[in-house]
């Protein structure tokens, strides 16, 4: 393998106490209560669709949808870096993939409004080879153009990457770029996902479990 990509939300980084935090104050600026951050947290990486279902029971055909979008994505800037980090083990990872040669780089779903100054924030900017948002490419996953968008930029061969992601969609969209794709089962998935019947090439339980595939 010449190089790693990964999805952000939920799989390079955590995300989901910043998203959480977000609509928790949308839910109070509302008159509703603070939800568990372990009640959202398997919502995280639906994006605001999956935050404004769990957090109103809003759905995309409600009239009052993008209303309450452009407000949780406002509230959501505020808050954004407050405290996004590494998941555990992480940190190494990349350090080893680095000191073997390798590359790595970043391919979310995630505006890029969004996932620079995230990315910048955390100093992992100048370390990865490409950071491709969804609004990057005229379809973002499960669609494959962002993923392999990432490989044009960085030189690579699509069929010498894995591309790990906490989504079915993830997966869908490196099978379609021809990557080895594998299912990051310490992010946001809930008790009704069955990443066993998505058609990855595998499952990690943890970040270190990767570079077994390397």
């Amino acid at each position: 393998m010449q190089a790693v990509l990964f999805d952000l939300d939920g799989t390079l980084v955590d995300t989901a106490p910043d998203l959480a935090y977000a609509l928790n104050l949308q839910r109070e600026r509302h008159g509703l209560p603070f939800l568990p951050e372990a009640t959202i947290r398997p919502y995280a990486s639906h994006g605001s669709r999956g935050l404004l279902e769990i957090g109103f029971g809003l759905l995309p055909d409600h009239a009052e949808f993008e209303q309450m979008r452009t407000e949780y994505l406002e509230l959501y800037t505020q808050v954004m870096t407050r405290q996004p980090q590494l998941f555990d083990g992480m940190a190494e990872v990349l350090q080893e993939i680095e000191q073997r040669g390798l590359r790595w780089g970043i391919v979310t779903n995630k505006p890029r409004r969004f996932t620079l100054p995230m990315i910048t924030h955390m100093a992992l900017d100048s370390r990865a080879g490409a950071v491709i948002s969804g609004d990057d490419a005229p379809q973002p996953k499960p669609a494959p153009q962002t993923l392999l968008l990432a490989c044009e930029r960085m030189q690579l061969d699509p069929e010498q990457v894995v591309y790990v992601g906490d989504a079915e969609r993830d997966v869908q969209a490196g099978n379609a770029a021809g990557m080895t794709t594998l299912v990051a089962l310490f992010g946001y998935l809930s008790d009704v996902d069955r990443p066993e019947a998505w058609g990855a090439d595998g499952c990690i339980q943890q970040p270190q479990d990767l570079l077994a595939y390397l």
